[in-house]
């Protein structure tokens, strides 16, 4: 009988598949656990939904730092998210249809963010609406 290959054995990357998930997942259980930081992996499309998060206030900042030969972003959290997730498969929506989309992932208009990208970058579902652009969706928090 074969042995399964241990973790010693095959690199912790070779195991993650989905990075921004992944990140995701660890600013929710960071969050739900009452922590005030959190260190999530660093690549340029999370830095951009780092910005998005800051500038509608449900982290508070971030800064990228050096762990060996990859980069990190250290994350400060404020404890404002209720819950937040990826979505998959990443709609193309017009900008017509951006709403209805957007109620099956926050609870009320007014109440929460969904993360699009547009051909102008990265923004939320209400700036995109406001300047007329259709894109994808990326993730969503309230």
């Amino acid at each position: 009988m074969r042995s399964r290959p241990t973790l010693d054995s095959r690199s912790m990357a070779d195991y993650m598949v989905d990075i921004f998930a992944d990140a995701v997942n660890t600013i929710k259980t960071n969050e739900r656990i009452g922590r005030r930081e959190c260190v999530i992996p660093s690549t340029k499309f999370i830095r951009a939904v780092m910005s998005v998060m800051k500038d509608s206030g449900y982290i508070t900042g971030f800064e990228e730092f050096a762990d060996g030969k990859f980069k990190k972003l250290r994350v400060s959290l404020s404890n404002r998210i209720n819950r937040i997730g990826v979505i998959k498969p990443r709609f193309a929506v017009t900008n017509e249809r951006i709403s209805i989309y957007e109620s099956r992932y926050v609870p009320s208009r007014d109440f929460g963010i969904v993360i699009m990208s547009t051909p102008k970058g990265l923004m939320t579902s209400r700036e995109a609406r406001e300047r007329g652009f259709g894109g994808r969706m990326i993730a969503y928090m309230y």
